[in-house]
């Protein structure tokens, strides 16, 4: 949801479309600066919070796309740390509950770099960035990610990773994206090929540490490798296995976002949200 016009705007907007969890971004997500949160701004955002709360829980933020955690170039690494201190100190002023991140790309041009040095340099700036919001309860959630380029978190494997050398895991979880996912080479259009990925990622990962889910369909195909979001059904996912997220009981209390095209009127929006709600039995 657009914060256009007050960060407590999100909600409202949310509330129009009877959205039952939004996702905003509360800060420039492709630049570096950001000024603080007005008191105003905090309170407007609360009171609101506190209004819609029967309605519209949970609350999550997408960090900056500029945000690498995993690079070796050290003045991008500490932009990118200072950033994403930056991202969780305004969550918790906002009491949002997830922050949903993209793991980060390794410099692969740097012949000391791999993916494990990639993997373990995001462990090691999440553990500095918890143990600097100690106080905090928002959850950081690594999203998966479409693999372009050298990009990390495309495999279950890789998230486990991270999250094995997690020292609070009580502040790590996995925000999985369909379009993400299935261009990564993860299948999931028939119950069967469903059902055996969500068994792989019992397995690697473990499905206490999934919170959320970006529901988009994709305009590229599997294993593509390519992330282009599209409306549901609309693209190589197709309608279908939606519903298979939809109505699986584990993830009933799990909140779905669209991250498909929109206007200034979301009428995408309704047109989505109607289609995933079309798919509940």
């Amino acid at each position: 949801m657009s914060v256009s016009g007050g960060k407590y705007m999100a909600l409202e907007r949310g509330k129009e479309l009877d959205c039952e969890a939004i996702q905003v971004f509360i800060r420039n997500v492709r630049g570096w600066a950001s000024k603080p949160l007005e008191p105003k701004e905090i309170n407007e955002f609360l009171e609101m919070k506190e209004k819609f709360q029967e309605q519209i829980w949970p609350l999550l933020s997408h960090n900056s796309y500029l945000i690498n955690l995993a690079t070796s170039d050290q003045e991008k690494l500490i932009k990118s740390y200072t950033a994403m201190l930056d991202e969780l100190t305004k969550a918790e002023q906002l009491k949002l509950d997830y922050v949903v991140i993209h793991p980060g790309t390794y410099n692969f041009e740097d012949e000391n770099e791999t993916k494990k040095t990639g993997l373990t340099r995001i462990a090691e700036q999440l553990n500095e960035l918890i143990q600097n919001t100690g106080k905090s309860k928002v959850k950081i959630l690594l999203e998966t990610v479409a693999g372009q380029g050298h990009n990390l978190g495309r495999k279950f494997h890789h998230l486990k990773f991270i999250i094995n050398k997690i020292n609070n895991k009580d502040r790590i979880g996995v925000c999985f994206d369909t379009c993400h996912s299935f261009t990564s080479g993860y299948d999931f259009t028939t119950k069967k090929k469903y059902n055996e990925m969500w068994n792989e990622f019992d397995d690697v990962v473990g499905l206490n540490y999934l919170f959320a889910f970006h529901l988009n369909d994709s305009e590229k195909g599997l294993g593509s490798r390519v992330d282009r979001h599209t409306h549901i059904g609309q693209g190589k996912i197709g309608k279908e296995a939606f519903g298979f997220f939809i109505n699986d009981e584990r993830f009933k209390n799990h909140p779905g976002i669209l991250e498909t095209p929109k206007g200034k009127d979301m009428k995408e929006d309704v047109m989505n949200l109607k289609i995933l709600k079309s798919l509940i039995k």
